[in-house]
């Protein structure tokens, strides 16, 4: 059994460049931050900012990588493991183009029980499909039968069926329409608390996150520029002037905010 006090995460001095020369980009830049086990992390930026690419790298999706990610206290290789893949699912930004369009929900949720080896197929399909509330009458459909809202569930069941611990999430409400969001991240709340999972979640919406997330790490052109810890009210004691703007940017457009960033200019 896992040391509870040995964190999920830990990433130290992490940077990651693409290109050469005159078109070398630092995507990320000498980043460090654990995470503890059982708790929900957020990556909050803008674009480009360099929050996806780290979680690109702890999926072991971006393998040109400096400085060291350990997963509970052991160091991650540049080519992951089936283990590592049993332990550690990631969920995409797009559930449509993450599901295969012509599998059904039933094939796409037993590929990774046959590609691991896992035997009580039935079971394991009907019990992640409570686990994300979806009716069995979806599990012979196929994705486009399906809602954005629902289709983001089956990509939850799918990172789920394998029971892993830890679940990189790459804003994995940005696609769904409004009324959806705070179903799907209602749900994620649930799950982790049911399932005793570790969260990093990755989002443009320093709102989302504060609501998710137990701490915060503020990217900006791939430097960690702040990490907040969130109250039990949700709000963090930020002081940044980029992490102010993020946070009066997840107010929406009205003229108070419009005035208040041009205050910050």
């Amino acid at each position: 059994m896992t040391d509870p006090k040995i964190p999920a995460i830990t990433i130290n001095d992490l940077s990651i460049h693409f290109g050469s020369g005159d078109e070398l980009v630092k995507a990320v830049d000498h980043v460090s931050f654990t995470v503890p086990a059982q708790q929900s992390f957020g990556l909050v930026g803008e674009s480009g900012s360099g929050k996806s690419t780290i979680l690109r790298a702890l999926a072991g999706l971006n393998t040109h990588c400096d400085g060291q990610m350990l997963l509970e206290g052991e160091s991650l290789q540049s080519a992951r493991s089936k283990a590592f893949y049993k332990k550690v699912q990631m969920v995409f930004q797009d559930p449509y183009a993450s599901l295969h369009p012509r599998h059904t929900i039933d094939k796409i949720l037993a590929e990774p029980l046959a590609i691991h080896g896992f035997k009580n197929t039935e079971q394991r399909i009907a019990k992640v499909m409570e686990q994300v509330a979806l009716p069995n009458k979806f599990r012979f459909r196929y994705p486009h039968q399906l809602s954005g809202g629902q289709r983001q569930r089956v990509a939850i069941a799918r990172a789920l069926i394998l029971e892993p611990k830890i679940l990189l999430l790459d804003e994995p409400t940005s696609a769904l329409d409004v009324s959806i969001q705070a179903e799907i991240l209602n749900l994620l709340n649930q799950l982790r608390e049911e399932l005793s999972l570790t969260y990093i979640l990755v989002s443009h919406d320093l709102a989302v996150v504060s609501y998710m997330c137990e701490q915060i790490a503020v990217m900006q052109h791939g430097k960690l520029v702040e990490l907040l810890q969130v109250d039990q009210q949700g709000k963090t004691d930020a002081k940044d002037p980029y992490t102010l703007q993020l946070n009066l940017a997840s107010k929406g457009y009205d003229r108070a905010v419009i005035e208040q960033f041009i205050d910050h200019d």
